[in-house]
């Protein structure tokens, strides 16, 4: 019954993830790609901005939310496991 639970808050989780954290992926890839293999700074400044969201102002937030997002998700996910279970 728990591990129903778990699974319904890990699936809740992960649908309101899906999209702030496949945007820190892609933008924290294309930084490292256009600032360090291509050298373009500008572009690189642009997908920075983009990876925080400081272009709508939620640098100082956006983090928090994402870390604290994918720590639901690693400790629902653990406990589905069952590393954590009775012991028989």
């Amino acid at each position: 019954m728990i591990i129903r639970s778990f699974r319904r808050y890990h699936l809740q989780i992960a649908i309101a993830l899906c999209i702030p954290l496949f945007l820190t992926v892609l933008t924290g890839m294309g930084f490292t790609i256009a600032h360090e293999w291509l050298h373009q700074d500008q572009l690189g400044g642009f997908l920075l901005g983009l990876h925080t969201l400081e272009i709508l102002h939620l640098e100082k937030i956006y983090p928090l939310l994402n870390g604290l997002g994918l720590l639901g998700l690693l400790i629902t996910g653990v406990s589905m496991t069952g590393l954590f279970g009775k012991r028989a």
